[in-house]
């Protein structure tokens, strides 16, 4: 077996379990966070905690969507791989 197609499933799962890991701590990050709008200013505290929030998941949010497009793009690599041995495979 050539060391292609070990290093390219190494890479889609390092990556895999990246991505996995972003979207659980944005998903830990957004339990807490609230739909409302704050009119009154007895609820300054919540308006900053919420905002707070929201800061760190945009924050993360560039993270999460490099981390799922090069998910995408290792399975494509993968099944380019696969398909072209297969190719070479078959019609020789």
């Amino acid at each position: 077996m050539h060391a292609a197609p070990i290093a390219l499933w190494i890479a889609w799962a390092v990556v895999a379990v990246i991505t996995l890991a972003l979207y659980g701590y944005r998903a830990s990050l957004t339990r807490d966070e609230e739909g409302q709008i704050f009119l009154d200013e007895a609820f300054d505290h919540e308006k900053a905690v919420q905002s707070a929030i929201v800061s760190r998941v945009n924050r993360i949010e560039p993270l999460v969507k490099t981390s799922v497009a090069l998910t995408a793009l290792l399975t494509a690599a993968v099944i380019v791989y696969y398909a072209w041995d297969a190719a070479k495979a078959l019609f020789g």
